[in-house]
């Protein structure tokens, strides 16, 4: 194999030219480590680089897993790596090194992955642009003035500008789907407990976050979730039932489906033009397909909504924090960002029975959301309520907080909801603005039927096919 095709591979394609001894897993790595070299001082995407540790490891005798031999980054927050430091975009939290892999780098290690290196994020994971004064901003591939999405931002510019095929990244409120939509990839969000947590995870008490992947193709991303989604040993949560491998999905018919859409916002407000187009566009293609489409937006109490979540996530990071403050053995100061500062003091406030009069409340609307969903198999609606901004429009450090979070709310208004009921959710680069960046639709199914999405996403990925688009920094 010519090692100037390997950004033209996804991950299981990639895995195949090894199986077949067209290539070794170091040519693979070493093609990998030349793009990261060559395309990150314009991203930005990769902060902590391991290559000479994944050197080694390539070198070695690998699993037999569906990924064998194929390079992989992990995102900078949550998830440990024996031996490599983990900061999570933070001055005042960051680990050393790491004593041992966290049960999900098990799986990755195990599904034949190369490890090499991390991937940026903001503080803690909290905004849904990926900048922070620890790990500075990670810029999009498609156009380095505009962001890359967050907080798995550093993944998936990686991903669309060639350095890998695929990449770990976690979603707790938006987290794999907004990055997707930014960098013109797939981006699933799974059924909560999908993926393995690990007994040492407090962060994913409140169940918003999961992790998988970005990934240029729909089947790397189902692939993927074969290879780490099964039953977690001494797990005291239900796993979400399977029918059959999810990569057997992707090429089956998703027969004709019940999908309702809209573009209706919390605030009311409209999204831009150019996204309702798109977002129209989406669903007569779908009709043309054979679905049933219909419009109709989820009712619900938004704001009451949306308090209680801020009350939940609020009191949940406060706790988190009280964790850190006892390993570290201080109080942080100056050394936690804008947001982190806010949310930290903010959460410290909440009672305990405020938190409790919120999660009930969350627990009853989710009931709410999920009710939509008895009479319809997928939803519809766009990821961004914009064109992807600007890095200097979206600025978490350098805008006042409440011109953020306004801004914040205007650009990402759909993705939440489905961290809170735990239902899958997918983003998918079905088309672009006027201006040549990725625009994405996101579909969101019933509880544990990440199937019906990856069928759909499999007709569409050859009804719409995005694999031929490049962006400006590529390979």
């Amino acid at each position: 194999m010519n090692m100037s095709d390997f950004s033209s591979h996804d991950g299981l394609s990639l895995a195949e030219l090894v199986r077949t001894g067209q290539v070794t897993p170091l040519e693979l790595l070493d093609a990998a480590i030349a793009r990261i070299e060559r395309h990150n001082p314009a991203l930005n995407a990769v902060v902590h680089a391991e290559f000479d540790e994944a050197r080694e490891t390539a070198r070695a005798p690998l699993p037999e897993g569906p990924f064998k031999g194929v390079p992989f980054l992990i995102k900078d927050l949550g998830q440990r790596v024996k031996g490599w430091p983990r900061t999570s975009a933070s001055f005042y939290a960051e680990v050393a090194a790491d004593a041992d892999d966290s049960e999900l780098v098990r799986r990755y290690r195990a599904a034949g992955l190369v490890l090499a290196g991390k991937t940026n994020t903001p503080e803690f994971g909290i905004p849904g642009v990926t900048q922070s004064a620890r790990l500075g901003a990670c810029r999009n591939p498609w156009n380095p003035d505009h962001v890359s999405g967050g907080s798995s931002g550093g993944a998936a510019a990686a991903v669309a500008s060639g350095m890998v095929p695929v990449a770990h990244a976690s979603d707790g409120l938006g987290s794999i789907r907004i990055p997707a939509a930014c960098c013109g990839l797939v981006g699933m969000k799974p059924t909560r407990d999908r993926n393995p947590n690990g007994g040492e995870d407090t962060d994913r008490a409140i169940g918003l976050a999961v992790d998988h992947v970005v990934s240029r193709t729909v089947r790397d991303s189902a692939a993927m979730l074969d290879a780490t989604g099964y039953p977690e040993p001494a797990s005291p949560y239900a796993y979400p039932f399977k029918e059959r491998p999810y990569l057997e999905e992707v090429s089956r018919s998703p027969g004709k489906l019940k999908i309702l859409w809209s573009g209706a916002t919390p605030s009311g407000r409209p999204v831009d033009p150019e996204v309702q187009s798109a977002l129209e566009r989406t669903a007569t293609l779908l009709a043309e397909l054979g679905h049933d489409v219909r419009e109709q937006a989820i009712t619900l109490d938004w704001r009451q909504f949306y308090r209680a979540q801020a009350i939940v996530s609020g009191s949940n990071f406060a706790a988190g924090m009280a964790r850190m403050v006892q390993a570290i053995g201080r109080e942080p100061g100056g050394d936690i960002g804008p947001l982190a500062r806010r949310g930290y003091d903010r959460g410290r406030e909440i009672t305990g029975q405020q938190a409790m009069w919120a999660w009930q409340q969350l627990r009853v609307m989710s009931r709410q959301i999920m009710a939509t969903f008895e009479a319809c198999d997928v939803h519809l609606s766009p990821v961004l309520g914009t064109a992807v901004p600007r890095v200097d429009w979206l600025d978490p450090l350098a805008l006042e907080i409440r011109e953020y979070d306004k801004r914040s709310a205007k650009t990402y208004p759909f993705t939440p909801p489905y961290n809170i009921t735990g239902q899958p959710s997918l983003s998918l680069p079905l088309w672009q603005t006027s201006d040549g960046l990725p625009l994405a639709m996101m579909f969101s199914g019933r509880y544990g039927d990440e199937a019906t999405l990856y069928r759909l996403a499999g007709q569409l990925e050859k009804e719409c096919p995005w694999k031929d688009r490049k962006p400006v920094v590529w390979n």
